[in-house]
């Protein structure tokens, strides 16, 4: 080992002192060494066609350990102890340690007996110390060596990749992106880099340590839970993985190098040849412009804007335009030179000219043709990006636009779903906030797709790797949460309002309840109120007893009345515990209803002290019905018989006026004694009178005991002197009458029967059909005019009867002699002389005065149209002297 090596070892060794004090201090540390150390011992033993299941406990004999380094060291060590015995196990272990020290390793505080009692902590030490020394201390890159090589390694290999940034053996790869870009990197067909995601590291390492299991035979020496799992992975563990990975690249690499000096080699033995050099230096530098050429138009690292892969775009136009026409023709030149060079060498018997490995014209070609393939490519994904910048500037627009109109959608929503408006609204109010919601609540779910779409764009952008993808979650975010947010507050204002409805609604019901019941109640206190204090009129002791029947039924309803008036305040009472139990804000008073129970208490107060009135007043108005009684049955004893009197006496009042028995002065002296009799009756009259007086006096309007009362005996007293009176008067005239027409006694006894007989109802009056009966039974033919004229001299005041006074005054006229009309018509032609009329103040000149102006007052409705102003014509003279018997 030169001293740069040496010095080199002993400065990354000398941090291996404190093993004591820092090794295995984290359990989950550990847990990872084991298993990484286990897998590397493991990966070399099974060269051996061995391995080990248990670190500390298979190389306790000392065997596995030295067979482990003779698989990696590639010598021999002295032959091991066959023995089972601890001496035996030391002496094996000691050969290792002895071995480890000569490569220049320097062991600290790891002794053989150690590692033989199984002692974990040295055995990791000492396997840490073998991975050193033999897997880890020989690389070198760019001037640097064992850990630092690595790491520097490790960083070129993955500068390319985005979302790699390798800086140490820990944090650098929890995400698993630096495993899957070292393998993409050297066989990118093994992995799918594009489709990775720094988000899903349990994905990426398990996809990294599969295949490098499967395909680079690199043991899986981690779990992918327990890298993730913990916060700040094991620097060892994932040191001895790493080398594993340099140690599967590198021996690519080195044949690679050993092909570059090859071609080196052979292209100075041919510098006698200056065709063969000249080819070999157009074909290396062909080959090496391709080389070069390729990975550029391999490189798919994605830029963040249009205007930078634009640029790209330019670039590459700028490679075919500027760059690649002049290597065209350098690969025609070489084809020429080749065929040129084959004549040549064919035309001197020469060899033909093989080009040095991986130089043939159909090398070239096939290395043009990656070329173009990889131009075909990268024009291909040029454009491509281009196209997903453009899809990503769409969708970034696209997410502004929507979360502004959704911001803009939700400002003031959230104040607006914390208002508590509703602690002071009605029902009414409540529901109309309630329907106010649910529109709210369908506008809300029907921005449930503006929220999605948001979301599903920024989870687009972040799958196409949007540059701003952070500020577009962080919005999203925010949205998302403020979405949730809105849900959360939509539901509480919407339990809070079917709450407050709730509440609402049973005191609506308890009012409603207590109005239905409180109005009927206060209906019925006030009845009863009015019912107590009306002053109340009665007149029978049946009435004034049916008021106090129904004034102690009344008082017997009273009991219940007083639960329905507490079962009324019980309702009251239990709104206002719902509203002190609740808090409830109430904006108002019972709509139903204006009764308070202040009023219901008062009045109910008032009925109970009307009671007691009632009860007196009834009392006093039974005393007062019980005189009103005696006075009733006084009157009604002397009223029953004097109505029964009177009428008797206008029974026979009448019979005496139509029957014939003896002459119309025994009739006339008859009735006279009948009046005087009548008025010796008028003292018990009198006394009636007195007695109504005193019923009057007592207001008594009615009497059971009697049907008369004492107007009906007024007039039937009065009737009765009347009738008598009237009575006697037609006597009377019926003598002078029968006197002045000479009708004698035989002709007035003819009237009568004729009267009588057709008087049907014995009314002392014939009706309008009766009387004519009585004219076509006495021989009259007569027609309805006829009729009409005789009805107006018997009817004059069309009363629809006739009388039998009226009957004989028709008759006497009728029967008696007609010379004194025809005397009186004489006159008249003597007066009238030539002339057809008389004038008025001719027989004002002829006749008495009076017996002139009595005459012309009679005779002047008579006078015709044609008559003579101021004279009576013959015509009207003998109508109103056939029509009038005083003429």
């Amino acid at each position: 080992m030169d001293h740069y090596d040496s010095q080199q070892t002993n400065d990354y060794m000398q941090p291996e002192e404190d093993w004591d004090r820092d090794l295995l201090l984290d359990p989950a540390w550990e847990k990872q060494q084991r298993k990484t150390f286990t897998a590397w011992c493991n990966s070399h033993l099974r060269k051996a066609g061995t391995q080990i299941e248990n670190i500390e406990e298979d190389f306790r004999d000392g065997l596995k350990l030295m067979l482990l380094l003779e698989v990696i060291s590639g010598e021999r060590l002295a032959k091991p102890e066959r023995g089972k015995m601890r001496v035996h196990k030391i002496s094996n272990v000691n050969k290792a340690l002895d071995f480890i020290a000569s490569k220049g390793v320097k062991l600290v505080s790891i002794g053989a007996e150690e590692i033989v009692d199984g002692n974990a902590k040295m055995t990791l030490g000492m396997i840490w110390t073998i991975i050193l020394r033999f897997a880890i201390q020989d690389i070198s890159v760019e001037e640097t060596s064992a850990k630092e090589g690595l790491l520097l390694w490790c960083q070129r290999k993955t500068a390319p990749y985005k979302n790699v940034n390798i800086q140490n053996f820990h944090i650098s790869w929890k995400d698993g992106l630096g495993f899957c870009a070292l393998i993409h990197r050297h066989r990118p067909e093994l992995i799918d880099y594009g489709k990775l995601r720094k988000d899903d590291p349990l994905t990426n390492l398990n996809t990294a340590f599969d295949v490098a299991e499967k395909y680079l035979d690199i043991p899986k020496m981690l779990d992918a839970e327990d890298i993730v799992g913990t916060a700040r992975p094991d620097e060892k563990a994932i040191m001895t993985y790493v080398s594993s990975f340099y140690h599967a690249f590198s021996g690519a690499q080195k044949a690679e190098t050993a092909a570059n000096r090859i071609c080196k080699v052979l292209a100075v033995n041919q510098e006698n040849e200056q065709l063969m050099e000249d080819y070999e230096k157009l074909a290396s530098d062909l080959l090496e412009w391709i080389r070069r050429t390729i990975p550029w138009l391999e490189n798919r690292a994605p830029e963040n804007t249009m205007h930078a892969m634009q640029q790209k775009l330019e670039d590459f136009r700028d490679y075919r335009r500027l760059h690649k026409p002049p290597k065209v023709q350098e690969k025609c030149q070489l084809e020429i030179n080749f065929n040129t060079l084959q004549t040549k060498l064919r035309l001197s018997n020469r060899p033909a000219f093989m080009p040095s490995e991986g130089r043939m014209v159909s090398d070239i070609n096939n290395a043009w043709g990656c070329l173009e393939q990889a131009e075909k490519g990268y024009e291909e994904w040029l454009l491509n990006e281009i196209r997903r910048l453009e899809r990503l500037d769409h969708l970034a627009e696209k997410f502004r636009q929507k979360a502004s109109i959704h911001e803009a959608w939700t400002d003031g929503k959230e104040a607006m779903l914390r208002q508590k408006d509703y602690e002071t609204a009605t029902l009414s109010e409540i529901k109309a906030l309630l329907k106010k919601h649910e529109a709210f609540e369908s506008d809300l779910a029907a921005h449930q797709d503006r929220v999605e779409q948001i979301a599903a764009i920024a989870q687009e952008l972040n799958e196409l790797d949007y540059y701003d993808s952070p500020s577009v979650n962080a919005r999203c975010q925010k949205i998302c949460d403020q979405w949730d947010n809105l849900g959360a507050l939509t539901q509480k204002r919407r339990e809070a309002l079917e709450r407050t409805e709730k509440l609402l609604e049973t005191i609506d019901q308890l009012y409603l309840e207590y109005a239905k019941r409180a109005a009927p109640f206060n209906n019925w206190m006030e009845g009863a109120m009015e019912d107590l204090q009306d002053t109340f009129i009665v007149h029978t002791i049946e009435e004034i007893q049916g008021l106090t029947t129904a004034h102690e039924q009344f008082k017997a309803t009273l009991p219940d009345a007083d639960k329905e008036r507490l079962a009324i305040l019980g309702i009251h009472n239990e709104v206002s515990k719902i509203v002190q139990t609740y808090h409830v804000n109430m904006a108002g008073t019972n709509p139903y209803t204006t009764i308070t129970p202040q009023e219901i208490n008062g009045k109910w107060e008032h009925v109970r002290q009307l009671v007691p009135r009632r009860d007196q007043a009834l009392t006093e108005e039974h005393a007062r019905q019980q005189h009103n009684e005696r006075l009733r049955k006084q009157f009604a004893a002397q009223a029953n018989v004097i109505g029964p009197w009177i009428q008797t006496k206008m029974e026979e009042i009448g019979r005496i006026s139509i029957e014939m028995h003896g002459t119309l002065e025994d009739q006339l002296s008859h009735l006279r004694q009948y009046e005087k009799s009548i008025v010796n009756y008028k003292p018990k009259i009198d006394q009636l009178e007195g007695d109504h007086q005193l019923i009057q006096e007592a207001l008594i309007f009615d009497n059971k005991h009697t049907n008369y009362t004492m107007e009906h005996i007024r007039v039937g007293w009065e009737q009765l002197l009347t009738t008598i009176a009237r009575t006697i008067n037609e006597v009377e005239n019926q003598i002078l009458t029968r006197d002045a027409k000479g009708i004698s006694q035989e002709q007035m006894n003819e009237f009568r029967a004729s009267f009588n007989h057709f008087d049907r109802k014995k009314t002392g009056m014939m009706d309008t059909d009766d009387f004519r009966a009585c004219l076509i039974s006495m021989g009259y033919n007569m027609g309805e005019a006829e009729f009409a004229r005789i009805m107006s001299i018997v009817d004059p005041n069309r009363l629809g009867v006739v009388t039998f006074q009226a009957f004989i005054d028709f008759m006497s006229r009728e029967t008696a002699d007609t010379d004194t009309a025809d005397q009186v018509m004489a006159s008249f032609k003597i007066l009238a002389g030539d002339k057809n009329y008389i004038t008025v103040d001719e027989l004002r000149r002829e006749l008495p005065p009076d017996q002139a102006e009595y005459c012309i007052a009679r005779m002047a409705p008579y006078s015709g149209p044609d008559a003579v102003p101021g004279a009576l014509d013959y015509m009207s003279f003998s109508t109103a002297l056939y029509g009038e018997s005083d003429l």
